[in-house]
């Protein structure tokens, strides 16, 4: 089995795999020892990946001590089974990797925009003949909200809610709306963009905020909310 652990800016994710099938997940805050030898007690581990978009100096031995077999950490050298064609792969975040990995597991030959709305939004786009071109990069749901309290001298700090007025009727409403509305309509011609370039184009979104997004504005797109932990899978799978 293979255990895939995913650790983001904000949440973290365990996942088991047996092969392709996922048969256990978890979202949770922290990754711990005590959780990772919980995992080797329920299932039977044999190979380990793991991914973290922040500074990492503990992980790999945290594994190693926990589940006693040494992980593969997912970087920019990691034999991955799609191409690069991106100037700064030092750079880019595993997760991103993951993400198109995952896409191109699930979609192979189609040529797809990867929309992942978490922390930050990102926009991806695997080609048709398996080629990452790059993408771009905007600031998440919960970025703009803060943004708009703390670089500001009197606005509030807002959280996101199902329902609001457009245009706003109040100053909080003002900022609901102009925060919410105003990613959908940045999902949205992202995803009008790129179908006017590419045919056959799927569009994939996931993310922590994926679900509120997809639910509250229903974009043409598919909901894959453990996108990353699969395409994870997968890699550990194609250098296994």
């Amino acid at each position: 089995m293979n255990l895939i652990i995913d650790i983001g800016n904000t949440v973290s994710k365990l996942a088991v795999f047996e092969m392709n099938e996922k048969i256990f997940i978890s979202r949770i805050q922290s990754i711990t020892e005590p959780l990772l030898r919980e995992i080797k007690d329920r299932f039977s581990i044999d190979k380990v990946i793991y991914s973290i978009v922040s500074s990492d100096n503990y992980s790999e031995a945290l594994v190693h001590k926990s589940i006693g077999i040494e992980p593969v950490k997912l970087t920019n050298s990691t034999p991955l089974p799609f191409s690069l064609d991106y100037l700064s792969p030092e750079t880019l975040g595993t997760d991103r990797l993951a993400g198109v990995a995952g896409a191109y597991n699930k979609f192979p030959g189609r040529n797809v925009l990867i929309i992942d709305a978490g922390t930050a939004v990102t926009y991806d786009f695997l080609t048709s003949d398996g080629i990452f071109t790059g993408g771009n990069i905007s600031p998440g749901l919960a970025m703009r909200f803060r943004a708009l309290h703390e670089f500001t001298g009197r606005l509030p700090l807002v959280k996101p809610e199902n329902e609001f007025s457009t245009p706003g009727k109040t100053t909080e409403e003002a900022i609901r709306a102009g925060v919410q509305q105003g990613l959908i309509f940045e999902i949205n011609e992202y995803i009008r963009t790129f179908k006017k370039r590419h045919r056959d184009l799927v569009v994939l979104l996931t993310g922590g905020d994926g679900r509120f997004i997809m639910k509250n504005r229903g974009l043409q797109a598919v909901y894959t909310p453990d996108l990353i932990v699969e395409g994870l899978n997968y890699i550990l799978n194609y250098n296994a």
